[in-house]
């Protein structure tokens, strides 16, 4: 079977620093901190205080306030980066020729947590049987996937994946795979998480994941000597992908190409990765592979970095194995330094920031970063982005179970 070229033709983005793509990418650009002291709930009595918010979200810009009612806050954001997507790739339903050949590929690493945190408080006060009934649609992983497949009419393959905080890459490469390979013409694919819950946060507290101090601009320092946790972060990311030959023949616009993907697992700890990052080295050298594309020929990664001390130290070494003397010229940054962890969507933006970076010849910065760990011994583009063309770039996502992907994407160009 011919494989197929696979093409983003739509991007949107609700994050912390920023309420669409473009803003979030400009905020990136600017070395933007979304982190600050948590609203969502009072976090008084709670060891974390931080958290990466996103700020001025209106659901009802994207659905009506009946919906918005009865929909958890990871589907809303869903919905609104998917229309922001859709909406850039002028894709419509009435002028598509085969719905079933339109599938949805939406991730999340928990779903709705605050719904399910919500009810249970009303449940055990009122008595279980007098949950909302919206409860269950609410609160289940898959209904962000659902709910763009509803409201658009893709009638494809729609589903969920749930892999922790590597679901959103895998979603993303999970899509690329199904139009690569001639099983669909346009997957909606990304990732969204809502969970800046007071159970959330003191279920990651209570596992030592979480920084713990109160200095926004040193609380996640992604391969700093210093960091000691990742900040919970919340947001949405949505692409939508197409064969090339789909894209044209409806004279889409094209915004950046992705050519390989690899996937693995290092079957190891429920928790912590491989210290000699095998595991991770092996879905990347899988996405190398996959798209025929050496090692020296990748410029840019954008890492998983989530400023714990494993993880960092892990990914560094992971990098080294899989691009051998290569990793001395590349480099990695971590775009978590500005929005924070978030989870199970983090991976689908940033995909878009890897997108972004490449379109525009600009490397994201790793912000707030002071003290080199000789564990981390990488290019991590410290402090400020710079401007650098590069043709190939990765994105990394590693997720608890031991779960890694990795995408590659290729700066777009006719041909």
């Amino acid at each position: 079977m011919e494989r197929k070229r696979v093409v983003i033709t739509g991007m949107g983005a609700v994050t912390p620093i920023g309420l669409t793509a473009e803003e979030s990418w400009q905020s990136v650009r600017a070395g933007r901190c979304g982190i600050g002291p948590i609203t969502r709930y009072d976090p008084q009595g709670q060891k974390v205080s931080l958290a990466a918010e996103v700020k001025g979200f209106d659901p009802e810009q994207y659905m009506e306030r009946r919906e918005a009612r009865n929909s958890d806050r990871f589907v809303q954001l869903a919905l609104a980066a998917a229309a922001q997507a859709i909406e850039q790739s002028e894709f419509s339903a009435e002028r598509e020729a085969d719905l079933y050949r339109c599938g949805v590929i939406f991730a999340t690493g928990i779903g709705g947590f605050e719904t399910t945190q919500n009810e249970c408080l009303r449940g055990n006060d009122r008595g279980y049987d007098r949950v909302s009934p919206h409860f269950i649609p609410m609160a289940i992983s898959n209904m962000a996937a659902g709910s763009i497949a509803i409201r658009y009419g893709l009638r494809g393959q729609c589903s969920c994946p749930v892999t922790a905080c590597a679901s959103g890459t895998n979603a993303v490469g999970d899509a690329f795979r199904l139009i690569r390979d001639g099983y669909a013409d346009l997957v909606v694919t990304g990732g969204s998480e809502a969970a800046i819950t007071p159970l959330a946060i003191g279920g990651f507290t209570a596992m030592r994941a979480l920084h713990t101090g109160t200095d926004p601009l040193r609380a996640s320092i992604p391969f700093d000597a210093e960091r000691s946790g990742f900040v919970m972060g919340e947001g949405a990311g949505a692409l939508v992908l197409e064969s090339l030959e789909h894209a044209r023949a409806r004279g889409a616009a094209i915004l950046g190409e992705i050519v390989g993907y690899g996937c693995s697992c290092d079957a190891h700890h429920v928790t912590a990765p491989l210290a000699d990052g095998a595991g991770a080295a092996a879905a990347m050298r899988a996405a190398l592979a996959d798209g025929g594309i050496t090692p020296d020929q990748v410029g840019y990664i954008n890492a998983h970095g989530t400023s714990t001390a494993l993880n960092d130290a892990a990914e560094t070494a992971a990098v080294r194995l899989a691009f051998g003397p290569a990793a001395d010229r590349l480099a990695i940054s971590s775009t978590k330094s500005m929005t924070g962890h978030l989870l199970g969507a983090a991976g689908a933006v940033e995909a878009i920031f890897t997108a972004k970076a490449l379109a525009d010849g600009f490397l994201p910065a790793t912000i707030g970063y002071r003290t080199p760990d000789p564990a981390c011994d990488l290019d991590v583009v410290p402090g400020e982005g710079r401007e650098e063309p590069v043709t190939h770039a990765m994105s990394n996502s590693l997720g608890f179970g031991g779960h890694n992907a990795s995408i590659l994407l290729h700066r777009w160009e006719e041909g």
